[in-house]
């Protein structure tokens, strides 16, 4: 997780320092998700507080994008330290799928530039 806080130790209230708290608010998948798709996640305007609005939004957006959704909200919502191998799972799928990877396949064509 040391890499990922790397990459987005710039983000406010977002410090990622495991696969399972540091993931228990939404903070860190809206994170993620604003990376690839930032017109979808309004990173700046969310609060740590509202995890269940937080978890919602990335879940949806993420699906939109074509991530299927792993985690379930209300799990999350219900979990204070949720299971850091079904998050470490799910965030390598939202990696693996924004950046053309299908695991036990070939290398997906890049998209073309928006």
């Amino acid at each position: 997780s040391s890499g990922i806080n790397a990459e987005y130790g710039d983000k406010q209230n977002l410090e990622i320092t495991n696969f399972s708290s540091s993931w228990n608010d939404g903070m860190a998948f809206c994170a993620l998700f604003h990376r690839f798709i930032p017109d979808q996640i309004p990173y700046e305007t969310l609060q740590p507080k509202n995890r269940e609005a937080n978890f919602r939004l990335a879940f949806t957006e993420g699906e939109k994008a074509g991530v299927t959704p792993l985690l379930d909200v209300e799990d999350m919502v219900d979990m204070k330290n949720p299971d850091w191998m079904c998050v470490m799972t799910y965030v390598s799928l939202i990696y693996n799928h924004f950046n053309g990877i299908r695991v036990g396949g070939p290398r997906l064509p890049e998209r073309p530039s928006q």
